[in-house]
């Protein structure tokens, strides 16, 4: 007596940052009766110019994640990209694993990122076969959470937010109050580091078979993308995220709080975590991360300054940028309440300017795929806002530059955060500053061509002059913000001479920049 195979009952598609064992489109899977679909596709490659070291590190998980399905006895259909039949989009591949399989539904978790959600919601009309759109479970608010979380609330800020998830997940809580007595140990994380101090070296990962023959793939297919790929050692596995975090943890930790906001030339890292990417690849789950850096507190290991500051990072920031971003689009990726509107400056890439600060970050950013979160927001950031760069033209910039970048994290980090372009959803004040700021947080100003503690003439600081003319454009519509009160004060208060030889500086300086000068 013979029996009929079974057919495939359900094609299950994976897409590049859902590494995770626990994706719910994995859920309850049937090795016997069940195919998973991974498709590197060009669309995903070249939505935006992606960092060559971001699509190493995508590419890269995605065949490693792969082979740990395969070693778990599940049946994996791979679409490489050099595969001459494939389409290049993930409809397209999913209609072409249809063809294949004809299975009998179709299951993937929703998208983090907007379009491609939108996209998905149409593919069981193109596929003409069930196909169900599951919540992605893996983080630790839901969608659901948040928006009841937001419903009738004026204001939408972090902290509050923050606060709930904390006592939602018992983490660092005494009962029903803060570990310590306090929700926020931020005013202790501002200190500038000795120069004496040297940062433990973080771990890096030699790239194997896999990741060399992604890296030549990336080179021969994006070779005219930013960045570089020399010297890849990114995590592109569950074990080596692990490994990372235990380093971060054990190692770095301790002085994560003091210095976070410091900025040091020649080294992005300094007590850094550099779980950014594993995370939103998936190679990390948010708890795992949070419970880790908690015990390193109960077990003596870092203090609770450094401890919360970086749970608040991850536990805080990073659910509530997202529930932000799914609130408010497709809307928000509109958003340009400065009404900002000149374009990048070229020095955004190539990082040929005289400002040191500028320089070091865009080429550290080159280099790595990597800038921590001081020097994105009050370098790059900063002057984006000061200089009133095109939101969507900056948003782009930072899309493309880091490989931690999507669009659900980037976005409200970027319009809202960055450059209140949002009109204070996310933040309650421009996040504006001067030079003095980055020479009081970093030792960039010393070997820089010019003076933080200038404001006009050849050797003056930009930041200064575009940082009081910044407040000049603007003081009527931020004349209402209770946080501005100080500076637009300050500004009043001067004489109206030097307000004009301010912006005439500022004028001089973006009209140069604007020629394509170096700067």
């Amino acid at each position: 007596m013979t029996t009929t195979p079974l057919g495939i009952a359900t094609l299950r598609m994976v897409l590049g940052d859902q590494l995770s064992d626990p994706l719910s489109a994995l859920d309850g899977i049937d090795p016997a009766r069940d195919v998973v679909l991974m498709a590197e596709v060009r669309a995903e490659c070249t939505y935006v110019r992606h960092h060559k070291k971001k699509l190493v590190l995508v590419l890269s998980g995605m065949r490693h994640f792969a082979e740990r399905l395969r070693q778990r006895g599940i049946r994996v259909d791979y679409i490489e990209f050099e595969n001459p039949a494939n389409t290049h989009t993930l409809r397209g591949e999913m209609l072409r694993a249809v063809e294949r399989h004809r299975p009998e539904r179709v299951l993937a978790t929703l998208a983090g990122e907007f379009r491609i959600t939108e996209d998905m919601s149409g593919w069981q009309q193109a596929s003409g076969i069930a196909t169900e759109l599951l919540d992605d479970t893996r983080y630790l608010c839901g969608l659901r959470q948040f928006r009841h979380w937001a419903d009738g609330r004026k204001s939408l800020r972090m902290e509050f937010f923050y606060r709930e998830m904390r006592r939602r997940h018992a983490i660092l809580m005494d009962g029903d109050q803060p570990a310590g007595g306090r929700w926020n140990y931020d005013a202790q994380n501002r200190k500038r580091m000795p120069a004496g101090i040297v940062p433990p070296v973080a771990p890096s990962f030699a790239p194997d078979r896999v990741t060399e023959a992604v890296i030549a793939l990336v080179e021969r297919n994006f070779g005219d993308h930013f960045g570089t790929v020399d010297a890849f050692s990114l995590p592109v596995t569950a074990e080596q995220a692990a490994l990372a975090l235990d380093h971060f943890v054990t190692e770095r930790l301790s002085g994560f709080g003091d210095w976070q906001d410091f900025m040091r030339s020649g080294d992005p890292v300094l007590f850094h975590a550099l779980v950014s990417t594993s995370l939103n690849l998936g190679l990390l789950d948010p708890l795992t991360i949070c419970r880790a850096a908690e015990r390193a507190w109960t077990e003596g290991l870092a203090p609770l300054n450094a401890v919360e500051g970086f749970i608040r990072q991850v536990l805080g920031w990073r659910e509530y940028v997202r529930g932000i971003y799914w609130l408010n689009m497709p809307e928000y990726g509109r958003r340009n309440a400065l009404e900002a509107t000149r374009r990048l400056p070229e020095f955004y890439w190539t990082g040929q300017t005289r400002m040191n600060c500028m320089a070091q970050v865009v080429d550290d950013t080159r280099r790595n795929a990597y800038a921590h979160h001081i020097q994105r927001l009050m370098i790059t950031g900063n002057f984006a806002l000061l200089a009133g760069l095109d939101p969507d033209q900056v948003d782009e910039w930072y899309l493309i530059v880091y490989a931690d970048a999507y669009e659900w994290v980037e976005m409200p980090n970027v319009r809202g955060m960055a450059l209140f372009a949002d009109g204070g959803i996310m933040g309650s004040k421009p996040y504006a500053a001067s030079g003095a700021y980055i020479n009081r947080m970093s030792d960039y100003c010393a070997p820089c061509a010019y003076d933080p503690k200038q404001s006009t003439g050849p050797q003056a600081c930009p930041f200064n002059a575009l940082y009081w003319d910044f407040m000049a454009r603007h003081a009527d519509r931020l004349g209402g913000n209770v946080r501005m009160a100080m500076p637009l004060q300050t500004l009043k208060k001067m004489e109206p001479g030097k307000v004009a030889a301010l912006r005439a500086q500022t004028a001089g300086f973006l009209e140069a920049m604007d020629r394509g000068e170096v700067v």
